[in-house]
């Protein structure tokens, strides 16, 4: 169903929109339904004209799409020649959000159940739901950042003759790579990146260990009353994989003390960067984007006994960790703990569906541009590269120019690189 709450922003007409959508798509007649939240944008002066549908999928998992405040990057560009629905997936946004509370009448195993409906496959069904709204009689293209990137392979393997062309950035799944494969490969990219820190910063190692070793000995709290740890403060590596990240992360560090005490300042910084307490879903199935026919088992916390280096002690140089999740988290943050008993019965799930259909990805006949980036800390680039061997149809930009948020940097750019790439122009 249509909003009629349009309106106009930077020359573009924004839309919000709602649909009513199953639970389980393999149950549509589950009385259980959610609701999804997409925004459409389109420039006014083409209100009028037939142009193809752009859907993007956002990186994550948890995370909303972006809220836009003017016509600039990839959407200045993607709005030359096509209407961008801008899709808040199931369980972030405004799209039947995932939180405690909301989940808060459920038992343990019935929020594992429910919240085991809120992956790629479910995903992709809701853009195809919405698809045969939209667009009924044309297929529809797929830009995919980041984990949107990991939905697109899954909306070619599911659905692709409802696909005209997709550009993925950052985003080319490792297909048939394990939970642990996976952290083994991006352990050794956050190492990397924790010496190309230090080494930039070096009386930062200084302030880090202090400021661990004051964490240890002292009951330090955020302004919302939640201890601050020693893992915690390492998780502040979360973004080093992304440019700009390393000025702000040592500008955190160069704030975080008033002579001997700790700054609150600091400490009100240290709490808007920490995701997990408002996109739980990012926490709870993180390592779940990786099963397929097998249970993760908390595959980062085992993995990292293998990187002794990231690993905290008294006497030994702090280390920040990246975008792994550790089973201690939901016993720290606050709006994950009431999620704790559901968050351990889905890291033991072994029976998680399939998410790619690799025959149907050596066959692809859909266009595919990629924008894979060489130091990319959060998708393994060899394991892009052995995906994108097996993916029909697909062609690779190959740089070291960006980090992985090089759509946000230079979104427009790359964008326009890719639609050339995939058009032969």
């Amino acid at each position: 169903m249509s909003s009629p709450l349009h309106y106009v922003l930077d020359g573009i007409h924004c839309e919000p929109h709602f649909f009513t959508v199953p639970l389980d798509h393999q149950k549509p007649d589950d009385e259980k339904s959610i609701t999804l939240f997409g925004r459409t944008l389109c420039r006014q002066d083409k209100l009028n004209d037939e142009l193809p549908w752009l859907l993007y999928l956002q990186g994550g998992p948890g995370f909303g799409a972006p809220r836009p405040t003017a016509s600039g990057g990839w959407i200045k560009r993607a709005l030359q020649e096509f209407r961008v629905l801008l899709l808040d997936q199931r369980g972030t946004g405004h799209s039947t959000p995932i939180s405690a509370e909301a989940l808060a009448g459920l038992t343990p195993g019935e929020q594992a159940d429910y919240l085991g409906h809120f992956r790629a496959d479910s995903i992709v069904r809701d853009a195809e739901y919405i698809r045969e709204t939209l667009s009924p009689d044309r297929p529809w293209s797929l830009l995919g950042q980041s984990f949107g990137g990991f939905c697109s392979l899954t909306y070619l393997s599911l659905f692709p003759g409802s696909l005209h062309e997709v550009y993925l950035t950052g985003g080319v799944a490792p297909i048939g790579r394990s939970a642990d494969e996976v952290y083994r490969a991006t352990y050794q990219r956050v190492a990397d990146k924790n010496r190309a820190f230090f080494a930039r910063f070096p009386h930062a190692q200084a302030i880090a260990n202090r400021l661990a070793t004051h964490l240890h000995r002292h009951d330090v709290r955020l302004p919302n009353g939640q201890r601050l740890t020693v893992e915690q403060l390492q998780q502040q590596g979360l973004d080093l994989g992304a440019s700009g990240a390393f000025e702000e992360l040592y500008y955190l560090l160069e704030d975080a003390f008033i002579g001997e005490k700790l700054n609150p300042a600091f400490l009100y910084k240290v709490q808007a960067m920490q995701p997990f307490n408002t996109n739980p879903v990012f926490a709870i199935l993180h390592e779940a984007i990786y099963c397929e026919g097998a249970a993760s088992n908390w595959a980062a916390e085992r993995v990292r006994s293998e990187y002794p280096a990231l690993a905290w002690a008294p006497d030994k140089d702090f280390a920040f960790t990246g975008e792994m999740i550790f089973p201690w988290m939901f016993e720290q943050f606050r709006e994950l703990m009431p999620l704790k008993e559901a968050a351990h019965l889905l890291a033991k799930k072994a029976d998680w569906g399939p998410l790619y259909d690799q025959a149907q990805l050596a066959k692809n006949p859909v266009p595919v541009a990629c924008a894979v980036y060489a130091e990319d800390m959060y998708v393994e680039f060899d394991y892009s590269r052995d995906t994108l061997r097996g993916l029909g149809n697909s062609r690779a930009w190959i740089t070291n120019e960006y980090e992985h948020n090089g759509l946000r940097v230079d979104g427009e750019q790359i964008l326009d690189r890719l639609i050339r790439l995939n058009r032969d122009c």
